[in-house]
Formats: C-alpha cells, structure tokens, sequence
C-alpha cells in the first residue's frame, strides 16, 4: 500500500498535565515572554538540566518504541507525554506559542514542527523525526532524533547516516571561544555537495528560556560570530534534505516546515553544555 500525501489531520484532546507539575510561563497563555540573551548556567540550572534533559531522552525512547508501520502519530505523542509527566516534568512544546501538542513528529519530507493527529499513519518505508523537549525545574532540556520505519531506501538509510554525523561534527567544532559560525562550517565540510542543509530553521540556545538569543545557523554564516564561553548551553540539530534545503510552512497548520520538492529530510538533535575545553552532550539518543 502506496502512502497517500501528509495533510493536517484531526487532533485528540489537549492532553493532561498533572495539576502539582510546575509550568512554564507560557503554559496557560502560550506566550513565552520575552527574549533573554545567552548566560552561563548557575550550579542549580545546570543541575535540573541534566535532570530535565534525562527526562526527554526517556521520553523519546518511549516514543521511539512505538515506532512500525500502522501506529498514528498520536499514539506516539501520546507515549512522549505520558514518560514525561510521570516523571513530573511539562511537555515544553505543549501550548508553545500555541503548538497544540507535545512533541514534534515529522514524517518523510517534513524538516520539523510536524504536529501528531489521529490520522496519519506511519507506513512501511517511512522515516520519522521525533522531537521531544522536557520542563522540570525551571529549565529545559531537548533532543530529536530521525527513525526507519521498517526497511527503508538507501538513500533514506544515508541521510540518516550523514545527519548523525553532521551533529556530531556539529557538537566537536564547540569550544570556548569558538564562534556560532565554527558549527556551520564544520556541518558544511562534512556534507557539502551530498545533501541540502536546511537554513531557514536552526539550533538554539535553551535553559529557562525554551529559546534564548542565541541563534545557531547549520551552513556557514559568517555573521554567526557570538563566541561560546564555559556554562553556556544551547541545541545543535541539523536538518538535512536529499533534495533542495528550502521549506515551506503548510498555511493550514501554520507550523509542519516541508520541503519544497517533496525531498525527504532527517533531523538529530542534542542539548549541549559548553565546558572549559569543549562541549558536553546531556541528552541521549535512542541506540540504532
């Protein structure tokens, strides 16, 4: 059975938070506030990070075990949020300037942002992002990861490949005293002239803010200069296509990013601790 093209479909309820787990601002609103620039993390933020981010990468497990042909992306959703809240922590994405659920799952030629429903279906041949961001203890910790439905192409078998590695060379181009624009250029070397490196969407950096200031473009950028300093902690995650690296955003949604040739991408994503002498993964990936 052929898969028939991915649209917007009918979404489940707005899922529970348990009363007693403490929100972000923008729980009830959906508006985040504003915007802080990038600062070292105290001891205590540093410490409900790991915390934090140990929960999202439970919680992407969870969801990475629902993964086969036949499961919707709510059910996924639905594993993703259940890890989370037992674990007393908010799903970060859960009413993010609006998003109405509580992770992100991007199928095929979706780059990101793609929102679960009830109906669509992952099919044999399928790849699939999944992106989960966890709030516990006034910081954030989050990660993503791309996953094979079944037996997949070639071609999907080396994107994939390609986009682990390009957040690994990602994370070792990070330095005190390097700047933004090293993680670009180290992404750019890796893959350049193989695969599409998305630019329209980035890294960023994350603590109590979901977003903080800072941007992280994953094809070089020269204007990228911020330089990194030890406590800092920010997100590499990036995007890669087979196709071109432009997308589009689907006005029914206002948020599902897809390519605009209908070419299949694969995200990976890590938050990461800036150190006196590199960098430090906090999350962890599910192993393939």
């Amino acid at each position: 059975m052929s898969r028939p093209p991915l649209r917007p479909g009918p979404l489940s309820p707005r899922r529970k938070v348990p009363r007693e787990i403490p929100r972000p601002v923008y729980a009830l609103l959906g508006e985040p506030g504003p915007t802080h620039p990038p600062r070292a993390r105290t001891a205590e933020e540093l410490a409900n990070m790991r915390v934090a981010s140990d929960i999202a990468s439970e919680a992407l497990a969870a969801a990475a075990a629902k993964v086969a042909p036949g499961v919707t992306t709510d059910e996924i959703d639905a594993a993703a949020h259940e890890a989370m809240v037992s674990r007393g922590a908010y799903p970060s994405t859960l009413n993010y300037r609006g998003y109405p659920k509580s992770s992100c799952i991007s199928i095929n030629e979706v780059i990101c942002h793609g929102i679960p429903d009830l109906e669509t279906t992952l099919f044999e041949g399928d790849i699939v992002t999944i992106d989960v961001t966890a709030y516990y203890g006034g910081v954030h910790g989050d990660l993503n990861q791309t996953f094979a439905v079944g037996a997949v192409d070639q071609h999907s078998k080396d994107l994939m490949e390609a986009t682990r590695r390009a957040v690994d060379a990602g994370i070792a181009a990070v330095k005190p005293g390097g700047q933004v624009r090293d993680i670009g250029k180290a992404i750019e070397k890796l893959v350049r002239g193989r695969f599409g490196i998305v630019h329209q969407f980035g890294g960023h950096g994350i603590g109590p803010d979901f977003h903080d200031g800072l941007h992280i473009q994953h094809n070089y950028d020269r204007r990228g200069t911020e330089r990194f300093f030890p406590g800092q902690t920010l997100t590499i995650e990036p995007m890669l296509t087979l196709g071109s690296p432009d997308a589009r955003v689907w006005e029914a949604d206002g948020w599902t990013a897809v390519t605009v040739d209908g070419s299949r991408s694969a995200q990976e994503e890590h938050t990461i601790l800036v150190t006196e002498d590199g960098a430090e993964v906090l999350t962890t990936h599910v192993p393939l």
